[in-house]
């Protein structure tokens, strides 16, 4: 930010310049199946690592005023509330990643609020993030990766490896289920304990890719949620925003995920492509 545009702010309400940053970037059960043994699930409480140094130029959800435009939106996508302390605000997001590696991004043109979705290590340290975007801004997600020597998934700080545990592709998503972890791609396979992993994909079945991806995922022997036609929404976020409760879509889930040939025959079913 110019030091110029900077004096210029520091005479405006913070509040109001936040509402009119975002205001310029925002437009937008089933039958079971018995020949697989269906995971009886039985999650622990969720058990966050301490968090180390968060980088300055971000704002906790939970620390954010409930009158801010921004809270007001996070708000809205029913997020439980223990996660709003690790999800973060942030007013300018080229200025913000640029303070972190030198110059990603040579021109601040266009910068904008975004959502930032931390990914942290088992040990509580940051490594990479996503940028969700408020609106209609494209892309919706900027990914930045950190450490390129960590493995791209979301949610290590309370995986419990030990346990039955979910793998979806949305880091939000993930935050609606219990001992979950996300992707942020399409591959949801982890180099995790594959006896105790349900791959839950986005409903998605006219999607050449996810459809690929998935047919792969029973090929090799993993348990994969196929999601019953009268499941119009797309992903997890969409059924919570849609009015269905974590009990719903668990049971959904348990009555409706397959392995072996009990799962191929589901998945010729269930693809639309």
């Amino acid at each position: 930010m110019s030091t110029t545009v900077g004096k210029l702010i520091e005479y405006i309400d913070a509040d109001l310049h936040a509402e009119y940053v975002l205001e310029r970037y925002r437009e937008g059960r089933t039958g079971k199946d018995t020949s697989v043994s269906n995971p009886k699930f039985d999650f622990a409480p969720v058990k966050f690592k301490p968090m180390k140094k968060i980088p300055d130029g971000i704002t906790s959800f939970e620390e954010l005023d409930s009158g801010h435009p921004a809270h007001k939106i996070f708000s809205q996508r029913g997020i439980p509330r223990e996660h709003w302390k690790s999800i973060y605000y942030c007013s300018n997001f080229f200025e913000f990643t640029n303070s972190l590696i030198p110059n990603k991004y040579p021109s601040l043109e266009g910068d904008h609020p975004r959502m930032i979705i931390p990914f942290f290590d088992e040990d509580g340290e940051m490594f990479a993030y996503q940028g969700r975007a408020f609106g209609n801004e494209k892309p919706k997600y900027y990914t930045i990766i950190l450490d390129e020597t960590k493995p791209k998934i979301f949610g290590l700080d309370r995986l419990q490896k030990d346990k039955e545990y979910f793998v979806v592709e949305g880091p939000i998503d993930s935050l609606f289920l219990p001992n979950t972890i996300a992707v942020a791609q399409s591959d949801l396979r982890v180099p995790y304990d594959k006896s105790l992993c349900t791959l839950v994909p986005d409903n998605e079945p006219r999607n050449k890719e996810i459809v690929r991806q998935i047919e792969k995922f029973i090929d090799e022997g993993y348990r994969v949620t196929l999601w019953p036609q009268t499941i119009k929404y797309k992903d997890i976020n969409d059924m919570v925003d849609g009015g269905m409760t974590q009990d719903e879509i668990l049971e959904i889930i348990h009555t409706h995920t397959y392995q072996g040939l009990v799962a191929k025959t589901n998945f010729v079913n269930w693809k639309k492509i």
